[in-house]
């Protein structure tokens, strides 16, 4: 019920002043007591607050006893303003906007394909909200490090919520969930000396070859989107499609910024970041702010469900990318940010994505990266945000909800129907409980035949090196070579052993990539005096020493400094 809402019950005067309570009434119940308006102070218990600038005390100088209810309630609410922050993906920006129906999968119906009834009709337009992310550092660190970023969009459908949670960047480190906490284990900083170490990032790196696709978006200058507005996303994951009959497509999601896109190189980033760190979010809240409203196109690409031995890489394999001549990319719709929060903790912060909120007519791959994350992503919101996260406005679908589930931390309310018999919260029942839904198409049924194995995905050849070796040459040279010094600035804080390994990778995905790389390490190792300023734990190449000169002397000031 919105506060303009009368509550349920009769009114009548208490003594001429206030409004006696009476009948039912609800979270943002309107009634005001004797002498107050709309503006007055209350606690959370709804008592007014005459002085809230003395704590009640023994004599004017103190001690505070016990009994200060306000101040208690007023200081232990303080203390807990902050939910536990997010392992990864901790800091973010977001908005609200509205996604538009093509009606269609390129030229083709698209019922052909999928009954998802969001994508059925010409110009249907469907809520959405937002959030960016950087994904391994903290969540007031600066928005020009050198990070994948998030990219989730949570659809609120007629059918129910639908959350599209990918990156910016089209592929992945790894493919097995089995090894996500270890990849971001070498990643987040060092247990001991709470740095991130490019010795660490690497000597994890160097072991799981499968990484250097991802590696070769991330070092250049696609590691570092210059905002998110011209920031591309991609669901990275395969997912299905199902159609009326239950017949299946294999499917990758693409967003793309009409507004083009826009990389920094790690010069670029710095000169930012050492005037703002918060550019990204600044620039996204400004743009919707004057009305300049970012768009991106939703595109998808289209496969036969199936294993596909005839192609080089596995279609559910998250660190390759499907050949957009052989699958071309294929619009479905556009996106609109048009709003910006209200408040950025209730909406940014505690909205709540998981790859396995899902409508009739999307369904999941067998992908193991994805079927990991489904677990993984809504198992982290119950525990940060808690067990009832899903009654939060933000994340609250903007339909009809009725459910069986009770209880709980921080109930807000229960999920029955209107015309339920309150005492049955289970099913099947014949006392008036809740019903099954009727369905709305034939269930997709694959099929499997194979024994249960801990093994890799079976393709032949340098599976894991053609696709970066082909990312390297499509890099224009400025890209080249700012993927050449970030690599050997990271790099630079690992072993020997670990930096041959990473040559002999990138060699493998192409012999100039890795002569290249090669010859740069060797460099910065004959002339430290190069090196600018340090990144992971390691060292940047430069043109002259005058700038490493001033880091040296900044980094002495900083060990010197004295306390105040």
């Amino acid at each position: 019920m919105s506060q303009e809402q009368e509550p349920t019950g009769s009114h009548t005067p208490a003594d001429g002043t206030g409004t006696a309570v009476n009948g039912t009434g609800s979270s943002h119940d309107g009634r005001l007591a004797a002498d107050e308006n709309a503006q007055t102070l209350t606690t959370r218990q709804g008592h007014p607050v005459y002085d809230n600038q003395n704590s009640r005390t023994v004599g004017n100088r103190g001690p505070v006893t016990l009994e200060n209810y306000q101040l208690l309630e007023k200081i232990s609410h303080f203390d807990r303003e902050r939910i536990p922050e997010r392992v990864v993906h901790a800091r973010g920006a977001g908005a609200h906007g509205v996604f538009e129906a093509y009606g269609k999968v390129g030229d083709e119906p698209i019922e052909k394909y999928t009954r998802a009834k969001l994508f059925n009709t010409p110009g249907k337009q469907t809520p959405v909200f937002v959030r960016f992310s950087s994904v391994i550092h903290g969540g007031h660190s600066p928005e020009t490090l050198r990070d994948p970023r998030g990219f989730a969009v949570k659809f609120y459908t007629e059918d129910g919520n639908w959350d599209l949670v990918g990156n910016n960047l089209k592929v992945f480190f790894i493919r097995d969930a089995l090894k996500f906490p270890d990849m971001v284990h070498s990643l987040k900083p060092d247990p001991v000396t709470n740095r991130q170490d490019g010795g660490r990032i690497f000597d994890f790196m160097s072991n799981t070859p499968e990484s250097v696709h991802m590696l070769t978006f991330l070092f250049s200058p696609w590691g570092i989107p210059a905002n998110y507005r011209q920031m591309q996303g991609s669901g990275v994951n395969t997912y299905k499609w199902v159609n009326k009959e239950g017949v299946g497509v294999l499917v990758k999601y693409h967003w793309e910024p009409l507004q083009g896109i826009k990389n920094l190189t790690q010069p670029e980033a710095e000169a930012i970041q050492a005037k703002n760190f918060n550019h990204a979010t600044e620039d996204l809240f400004e743009a919707i702010e004057a009305g300049n409203f970012p768009q991106w196109e939703l595109r998808v690409q289209i496969m036969e469900d199936g294993e596909h031995p005839e192609l080089d890489f596995d279609p559910l394999d998250d660190t390759k990318l499907w050949p957009d001549d052989q699958f071309p990319q294929l619009p479905v719709g556009k996106m609109t940010l048009n709003r910006n929060p209200e408040n950025y903790f209730a909406e940014v912060e505690q909205v709540a994505f998981g790859t396995g909120v899902l409508v009739d007519g999307l369904d999941f791959s067998d992908d193991k990266m994805l079927q990991g994350r489904t677990f993984s992503y809504s198992d982290t919101q119950r525990y940060r945000v808690g067990t009832n996260y899903l009654q939060l406005p933000i994340n609250a679908p903007k339909k009809h909800v009725a459910t069986n589930q009770r209880d709980g931390q921080m109930t807000y309310h229960v999920d029955a129907a209107p015309n339920q018999n309150p005492h049955v919260n289970y099913e099947p029942s014949s006392l008036n409980g809740l019903t099954e839904s009727p369905r709305a198409g034939a269930e997709h049924e694959p099929m499997y035949q194979a024994r249960l194995v801990r093994q890799k995905v079976d393709r032949h050849g340098d599976v894991d090196f053609k696709q970066a070796g082909e990312r390297w040459n499509l890099h224009e040279e400025w890209e080249k070579e700012d993927l050449i010094n970030n690599l050997t600035d990271a790099l630079s804080a690992a072993i020997p052993e670990v930096q041959n390994r990473m040559v002999e990778l990138f060699t493998r995905c192409d012999a100039e990539y890795g002569r290249r790389l090669r010859e740069s390490l060797e460099n910065v190792a004959k002339n430290p005096s190069a090196a600018s300023s340090r990144y992971m734990g390691g060292r940047a190449r430069n043109s002259n020493g005058k700038d490493a000169q001033a880091v040296r002397q900044a980094e002495e000031m900083a060990h010197d400094a004295k306390p105040y």
